[in-house]
């Protein structure tokens, strides 16, 4: 792969790309797109690196792998392209939000979070079309784990939203000393309400980066 980020954070992964597993997975990659549709798109592979600058991110909501539905994934964890119906995860999170901060999102387009320093991270940055989870296990994964923990080492009083088991499994990257992680059950029908719902992640990250002298995130 060509990879063309963001300045930032091309200085800060720019070891990775020497990397044993990174050869491997680019002729993965580039194979897996050539013998069939993939998601998302090509040119959304690192939109979350490019939207969201290294030294611009606040928050971070970590995914695991991009939507597998033809047109649903975007480059951004749990977000979806306006006009396409919402993955049942993104209504829960709204669901929360709503109950949250009192704001009634309709948008199911996140640019705007990750404009406003919302780094939306899928742990793997690729999937077969309606195949969930192929693409794992092929280097991604070490790829997006260098990704949080220059976040961790390089920046200060970040937020890291990680929601399900998954998610915060990573939490050993992070010096929680340094910043705040909020944990809970993720939004998906299946484990939603066991914790999700009442966890209020967006209000104690803007109380937190408020406190930090921070500009508060506009969720809606």
């Amino acid at each position: 792969m060509n990879v063309r980020i963001e300045p930032g954070w091309k200085a800060q992964l720019d070891t990775q790309f020497t990397q044993p597993y990174w050869e491997p997975l680019t002729q993965f990659v580039k194979a897996e797109y050539a013998a069939g549709l993939c998601c998302p798109p090509g040119k959304h592979i690192f939109r979350a690196f490019d939207l969201t600058p290294f030294d611009a991110v606040k928050v971070v909501i970590l995914g695991q792998d991009p939507y597998h539905t033809p047109g649903a994934a975007m480059g951004l964890c749990f977000s979806v392209p306006d006009g396409n119906r919402p993955q049942p995860s993104l209504q829960n999170i709204f669901k929360e939000l709503q109950d949250d901060l009192g704001l009634a999102r309709t948008r199911t387009d996140l640019t705007d979070w990750a404009e406003q320093g919302v780094f939306l991270l899928n742990s793997v940055l690729t999937v077969r079309a309606g195949e969930a989870g192929s693409h794992a296990g092929r280097g991604w994964e070490q790829f997006t784990d260098s990704a949080i923990a220059a976040l961790s080492a390089g920046r200060e009083h970040l937020v890291f939203v990680l929601w399900g088991s998954y998610a915060i499994a990573k939490r050993k990257l992070i010096d929680s000393q340094r910043h705040l992680v909020l944990t809970s059950p993720h939004p998906s029908p299946l484990s939603a309400y066991r914790g999700f719902f009442g966890s209020k992640p967006f209000s104690r990250a803007n109380a937190y980066l408020s406190s930090h002298g921070q500009t508060p995130v506009q969720w809606a």
